[in-house]
């Protein structure tokens, strides 16, 4: 993990983790896969593309044709019954279900909150908003090799709460076809009405497009891989889509007065995602970073997933020495990462000087990680510096709002004039003249009265 004690390096670092490669590239794994599949050298926007195409002209033959090309899969159905979600959550350790419950009522109390802040109905002067939830809402859950319960829960719980008719959640089925019970077990406890064993790209098409099983949705919501990012932006239009996003990422600003053992296992936590994740320390104190550089080796050494710690933290880990908190909190607005941990004494005076971050932690006692499962608010976050311009999962992204204009013929009458000189400077004569006429009915009403 390198160290970087120049401000004007560390800028150049941060710009370059957002920079990213270039559209065109393909590490080797990704391009012999989709060689393999389409026999044939594609990039991988042609790759999606001809994904899309397929199943939005083929429907479940084409689910079907791709889970044995890429998954290696012949399963016999693609949804799996909702007494299967049920026997999945009377399965798994009480324990566990008992922490996904718990998880789940931290979490909707939290979205309750922002939903009586979000959903307000108004109607004032012939002017009003009507908010209402999308009608049918799809989650891509990553799966296959690893198990995201959390995400089943941080993803349909606020959709539940904003009051979508209906949540569809796709996911990709385990080798052996099966989907893991405890993630089943997540949408029982999250009430998701339809669960459906397909993944990647073809997933998110089934979901834009629809097919004979899977019914199109009106948004599709989550996280996973570049085949999946990529289709979403592909459909984005024909459906909505939340955010692209990129690989997780966390910036941890620490002081003196932090324990090294617990700065350095944050930075893990967030390096063993996988080897593009992003985890950087940023601190004013030179003892700090030498000591947390130490225990970094000792800990990642002792690692179950050593191999991505190291990809992780060799191509974008940091450790960034300033001479100010100040400092620090600038470079990371520059960043503006998803996850923002302010480790430092008075954290919350600090608040107001962070402009960008998905999420914000603060103090010793609220590590990133928690966030991940069971503080409440959704691990579902801006990414690749979109904390600039977006927010975290929320009802809001659930919900539309509609607005009312219901004018009488006094409070309408002052606003004609304006609407037909504006309507004349941009050369649309048949607008003013939609103005006009009223202004003449206007006139006449107003003359036989």
């Amino acid at each position: 993990m390198r160290v970087i004690t120049d401000l004007s390096e560390a800028r150049a670092f941060l710009r370059r983790l957002h920079a990213g490669p270039p559209d065109d590239s393909l590490n080797p794994k990704i391009a012999a896969g989709i060689k393999r599949v389409f026999g044939e050298p594609l990039s991988l926007s042609d790759a999606v593309g001809r994904i899309l195409d397929d199943v939005r002209t083929k429907g479940d033959a084409a689910l079907f044709d791709f889970l044995r090309r890429i998954d290696g899969l012949t399963p016999d159905r693609l949804e799996i019954p909702q007494s299967e979600l049920y026997a999945a959550l009377d399965s798994i350790p009480s324990e566990v279900a008992d922490s996904l419950k718990f998880a789940a009522r931290r979490i909707e109390a939290y979205q309750s909150e922002l939903a009586r802040h979000a959903i307000r109905n108004f109607r004032s002067d012939g002017l009003g908003q009507r908010v209402t939830a999308i009608e049918r809402a799809g989650l891509y859950v990553p799966g296959g090799t690893a198990v995201y319960p959390s995400t089943v829960l941080m993803t349909a719980i606020p959709a539940r709460v904003a009051g979508v008719r209906e949540v569809v959640l796709v996911t990709p089925p385990r080798p052996d076809g099966t989907v893991s019970p405890v993630v089943l077990a997540a949408a029982a406890i999250a009430r998701v009405d339809r669960v459906y064993a397909v993944g990647g790209a073809h997933a998110v098409a089934a979901l834009a497009y629809g097919t004979e099983t899977i019914p199109a949705v009106d948004k599709i919501f989550g996280p996973g891989n570049v085949f999946v990012q990529t289709a979403k932006r592909m459909v984005f239009g024909t459906v909505g889509i939340d955010t692209i996003q990129g690989p997780t990422e966390a910036v941890t600003i620490a002081d003196d007065q932090v324990s090294p053992s617990w700065c350095a296992a944050d930075i893990l936590a967030q390096a063993e995602h996988d080897p593009d994740s992003v985890s950087i320390l940023i601190t004013d104190s030179p003892s700090l970073a030498q000591s947390v550089e130490s225990v970094l080796s000792d800990l990642r050494s002792r690692s179950e997933r050593l191999d991505i710690l190291t990809q992780s933290m060799d191509a974008n880990g940091a450790i960034i020495v300033t001479d100010t908190v100040e400092q620090a909190i600038e470079l990371s607005n520059l960043y503006a990462p998803e996850h923002l941990c302010l480790m430092v004494q008075d954290s919350e005076r600090y608040v107001d000087m962070v402009k960008n971050a998905g999420a914000l932690f603060l103090g010793d006692h609220s590590p990133h990680v928690l966030g991940d499962y069971v503080a409440g608010p959704s691990h579902a976050l801006p990414t690749a510096g979109a904390a600039r311009y977006s927010s975290a999962l929320g009802v809001n992204d659930f919900l539309k709002s509609t607005s009312i204009i219901s004018l009488s013929e006094q409070e309408s009458t002052p606003l004609l004039p304006h609407g037909i000189r504006i309507a004349r400077q941009e050369g649309f004569d048949s607008h003013a003249r939609s103005l006009e006429v009223r202004t003449i009915q206007h006139s006449v009403t107003r003359a036989g009265d």
